[in-house]
């Protein structure tokens, strides 16, 4: 019985775990949203934030790939 609950928690905890990554697809549709949405109001200071934009982007993709190692590790380790 305690084996099987085991079991359940590793899956229940890796499924947890996958919802990162569709927080991590959810920021980065946000962060391009919010750049464009900025970019159009103001043309000429978008040159200058596009390097903040793609560091925005590498954080929200690395914690969306964090999230996925986790979840995997949860399934496939001891």
């Amino acid at each position: 019985m305690e084996g099987n609950i085991a079991e359940m928690g590793k899956y229940i905890g890796a499924g947890l775990a996958g919802i990162g990554m569709g927080a991590a697809g959810i920021g980065v549709g946000t962060i391009a949203g919010n750049f464009l949405a900025g970019a159009l109001r103001n043309p000429a200071a978008a040159q200058g934030q596009t390097p903040t934009l793609f560091i925005g982007i590498a954080f929200a993709e690395a914690l969306g790939i964090f999230a996925f190692l986790v979840a995997l590790l949860l399934l496939f380790a001891v």
